[in-house]
């Protein structure tokens, strides 16, 4: 996202008109309804950050219509938040485009002084902000937390190395000659992120962008949209000027379309998206048609890959940390253990005894929680499928299996060995807390069935004294 190359002139392109709408008018160009205020939300949650309408041209913009987002926990209703289209996302792009010819030509300095306070104002709410995740995304509250340091050191990392953007003299063929080089902000970056990490997501890449003097268009995940909506509350504190920071969030119903609408608007010049594999092809095609810059971060199928020379404990640990983080909803977490035939038998009674010692499923505020629920019923209809089809070729249950008493959208942690390659766990990313135990005997074997996969991302190894890689 912080990629800099020369863009046409602000003038250059003439603006497409915004529709016209139904309600109030801002500005030339910018719909308004009636702001709704915030969401009521569970207690314990911060009605100032809890936000239901959009956030475009530093206003808080309301839709004909709305969609729910639940706990997924326990299936309460946070809010009914505004459900933006087509409209919408044009009127969020003219928004960030027109703030883009003046932000191109904010000093380095300057941005990176609002970064910075965007930054201390995220670690100021971080307990509240850590409670929207919890809410709204199931993670136990720690890993919530967790998430938000995380979060608020991208701005801080970007606040820096706004004011790095340097140009370089680069020596050419010709003796007499030198070429400078300057980089330049590309525009309008339109941000389509996923549920799992509601608000990294967002920093890591809007961060970036805006150091770099981009302006953005976020649409956050529909199950997540609150993480972004309270991101531009504390954005607007810190007086990150209006049109550089748009939020419109959208149902899953409207999602393919505002997805269309941004990918091919012509003044969207950069594409940052992470989730599926899927989606991602979608966007690209569209992308494709106007040539954007796109960034994408699309599927995973992690293989931990255990040795015989290996401790066993200390791959054990490895094994939990990179399986369980968020139930398994990451996209680097290994989604395939490979273990060496002398070592198996060992690994898979050690792994099942930490599992059942370490792991505690529940509601993510409860404090003894580690594994809250998946995000949706869909989630756990996909893990359940995947166990069932593992169980009926032959594979084994050794701890879980099945969904959790807690509620409808808990599953339980589960261990299955004697897994083999045909199986839909050994072949597609279960994102849900499933470890499938794959036997191995020489290290030839054990790359060639990691390599069977259409997607990459991460993998993990252990060797003696080596952590997981």
């Amino acid at each position: 996202m912080a990629t800099c190359f020369r863009l046409r002139s602000c003038l250059a392109l003439h603006l497409p008109r915004t529709p016209p709408s139904r309600v109030l008018r801002l500005r030339a160009g910018y719909p308004v309804a009636r702001i709704r205020g915030y969401a009521r939300g569970p207690a314990g949650l911060s009605s100032a950050l809890l936000r239901t309408d959009g956030f475009v041209g530093g206003s808080w913009l309301s839709a004909a219509a709305t969609f729910p987002v639940h706990d997924p926990a326990s299936g309460a209703e946070l809010g009914l938040v505004a459900d933006c289209g087509v409209p919408e996302a044009r009127a969020a792009v003219r928004a960030a485009y027109e703030a883009f010819c003046s932000w191109r030509g904010v000093s380095a300095k300057e941005r990176s002084s609002l970064l910075r306070k965007w930054y201390d104002l995220m670690i100021q709410n971080k307990d509240d902000l850590a409670k929207i995740i919890t809410a709204e995304s199931g993670k136990p509250l720690k890993e919530a937390q967790g998430e938000i340091l995380y979060s608020a050191n991208f701005l801080e990392w970007f606040s820096e190395e706004a004011r790095r953007v340097y140009g370089d003299i680069i020596y050419t063929p010709a003796k007499e000659k030198r070429a400078l080089v300057l980089k330049q902000p590309l525009g309008v970056a339109a941000v389509i992120t996923p549920w799992n990490f509601p608000s990294a997501m967002i920093t890591r890449k809007v961060g970036a962008a805006l150091a770099a003097g981009c302006t953005v268009v976020v649409k956050p995940a529909e199950d997540t949209p609150f993480s972004a909506l309270a991101l531009a509350a504390l954005a607007d504190q810190a007086g990150i000027p209006p049109g550089v920071y748009n939020v419109i969030p959208c149902s899953q119903k409207k999602a393919k379309e505002v997805g269309e609408a941004l990918c091919t608007d012509p003044l969207v010049s950069k594409i940052s998206f992470t989730g599926s594999t899927a989606t991602g092809k979608v966007l690209l095609h569209h992308a494709a048609n106007s040539v954007k810059r796109v960034s994408m971060e699309l599927g995973g199928h992690a293989p931990f890959i255990v040795f015989d020379s290996a401790n066993v404990d200390q791959a054990v640990a490895g094994a939990m940390a990179s399986k369980f983080r968020n139930s398994g909803q990451t996209c680097v977490c290994s989604n395939r253990f490979l273990v060496q035939r002398g070592i198996h038998d060992s690994f898979v009674k050690k792994f099942a005894e930490a599992m059942k010692t370490n792991l505690h499923v529940g509601n993510g505020f409860e404090e003894r929680t580690t594994q809250g629920p998946l995000i949706n019923e869909k989630a756990v209809e996909k893990v359940e499928k995947h166990v069932s089809d593992a169980i009926s070729k032959g594979a084994t249950v050794v701890t879980g299996g099945k969904r959790h008493q807690v509620g409808k959208n808990f599953f339980e942690p589960t261990l299955l060995s004697n897994v083999t390659r045909d199986m839909l766990c050994s072949q597609e990313e279960t994102f849900g807390p499933v470890a499938p135990v794959i036997k191995f005997d020489t290290e030839e074997e054990a790359v060639a069935i990691a390599n069977v996969a259409d997607v990459g991302l991460a993998a993990h190894r252990k060797h003696p004294d080596q952590a997981h890689l």
